[in-house]
């Protein structure tokens, strides 16, 4: 299995992955192919598969930002189950993410990732068994993934001016942290979604709430 970054959307395997996209998540979550040309040349945003044997069996999106010493993972696919996928990209990833800060001479506090909550949501989604939200919600609080004690929703990535509820903002707590300062919740928020310029009032609503907050405190999911 190879560790492949995507940078460009004429790449072979981009639109494989944008088919494993739509396969797998509600259309609200997955931006317009065309839209992802900027993107994928970012820098500060990877963009990365699991190729086996040409075709492309998983993917992971994250990015790290330096002046907050954070992480955010905003996806990981498994395309077929019983293959190792996961472990891979979970290695793969922590890997890259560790050099990543060591260039900056940081050592990361900890990872953001928006993770659907099934008990709240009536979303259908893959049958693919490792991406039921209920299998993905156990697996990533056995990582250490805590939830942000905060109703949470995010701007549509539609652009339409939506807000997209049924997740939980999560955080893994690289040095046992039990809370986050809601000041740098609020800037990552802002500085994540400042791609969409339609925000809803309800995501609006929600940061004049974490503004108003001291800290917010890490739940077990």
């Amino acid at each position: 299995m190879e560790y492949v970054r995507i940078t460009n959307i004429q790449d072979p395997l981009f639109a494989q992955l944008h088919r494993l996209m739509q396969e797998v998540f509600p259309p609200e979550e997955v931006l317009e192919f065309s839209l992802w040309e900027e993107p994928l040349k970012d820098n500060g945003l990877r963009v990365c598969v699991a190729v086996q044997d040409g075709k492309v069996v998983g993917a992971t999106e994250y990015r790290y930002y330096e002046e907050f010493n954070v992480a955010m993972t905003d996806f990981t696919i498994i395309g077929k189950a019983g293959a190792g996928i996961g472990p891979f990209l979970w290695q793969q990833r922590q890997s890259d993410l560790e050099q990543w800060a060591a260039y900056a001479g940081r050592s990361i506090s900890g990872m953001f990732a928006e993770i659907y909550n099934p008990y709240i949501s009536s979303e259908s989604y893959s049958n693919i068994t490792p991406m039921n939200p209920y299998v993905r919600r156990e697996v990533l609080a056995h990582m250490g993934y805590k939830r942000l004690d905060f109703d949470y929703v995010h701007p549509s990535w539609l652009n339409d001016g939506e807000a997209v509820s049924g997740l939980d903002l999560c955080f893994l707590p690289y040095h046992g942290q039990s809370e986050l300062p809601a000041e740098l919740i609020v800037a990552f928020l802002e500085r994540y979604y400042s791609v969409l310029s339609n925000k809803p009032a309800q995501w609006l609503d929600m940061i004049e709430r974490l503004k108003n907050m001291r800290t917010v405190s890490l739940l077990p999911m």
